[in-house]
């Protein structure tokens, strides 16, 4: 029997992210899910298999992280999820691997196991795919024509769309512009549930001195350090840029 935190049962979030031609998860201080541009940030990366859709990134629970260290990831506890888990939560920096489901297991798996509905790996990894499903992000923004093109968009169009179909407000990050560029591009997009997993707004910690309002530890990363850049909540007077597939292959 592994031991399980007795904090209260956590909210849920369930992370979504882009994985397109030209980016690839590999950086070395977060090797599972970091980013880089070949074309537009100017970095040397390998390209990933073909994907025109939005795959997911975690499912993230608020009451810390990495909460049961003698609960190891074990793949055979997933084995009848593995085709979804390679289609719609890939790892594209290692196809045959399980790092980054590793990853994830270990620092917030291992937290939502307080809530009896993901109180076990399989379970946990199942609600992930279930909630990602019901979502289908990509056809949601599909539907308000929000798709990858040459063309900016505006950040609040983006927004509408999300809470237009959704009734509430998403985090949506972007990488911001580079000295040469004018335009954000479109990262990562949270969309958060209560306890009851019914969708609530992504509430953002209040601000200290000298930080923006809208970063949670949770979500803030460093996975663009080399790039000196990062993903960050999305300016809403940016233009915004949905890379095109072709564009990123160039």
């Amino acid at each position: 029997m592994h031991g399980v935190p007795t904090s209260p049962p956590p909210e849920k979030l369930v992370k979504a992210y882009r994985v397109i031609p030209g980016i690839t998860t590999s950086t070395e201080d977060f090797p599972h899910h970091g980013t880089c541009f070949n074309k537009l940030l100017g970095s040397s990366c390998k390209s990933p298999p073909k994907m025109n859709y939005w795959t997911l990134h975690g499912l993230w629970p608020n009451n810390g992280d990495s909460c049961n260290n003698s609960w190891p990831f074990n793949v055979t506890e997933i084995q009848s999820l593995l085709p979804d888990m390679h289609t719609f939560w890939p790892d594209v920096a290692h196809p045959n691997g399980t790092k980054f489901w590793k990853h994830e297991w270990v620092k917030h798996g291992t937290c939502a196991v307080v809530d009896e509905s993901v109180n076990s790996e399989f379970k946990y990894f199942s609600k992930a795919l279930e909630l990602y499903k019901k979502l289908d992000l990509t056809s949601v923004l599909m539907k308000y024509n929000i798709k990858p093109s040459p063309s900016y968009y505006r950040m609040s169009d983006i927004r509408n769309a999300i809470t237009s179909t959704f009734g509430v407000h998403a985090k949506i990050q972007c990488i911001p512009p580079s000295e040469e560029q004018s335009a954000q591009i479109l990262g990562q997009i949270e969309i958060c549930f209560n306890q009851e997993y019914g969708l609530t707004d992504c509430v953002h910690e209040k601000s200290t001195e000298g930080s923006s309002p809208y970063f949670n530890k949770l979500q803030f990363f460093g996975i663009y350090q080399k790039l000196n850049t990062g993903l960050m909540v999305c300016d809403e007077q940016l233009d915004t840029y949905y890379p095109p597939l072709n564009e990123l292959h160039k």
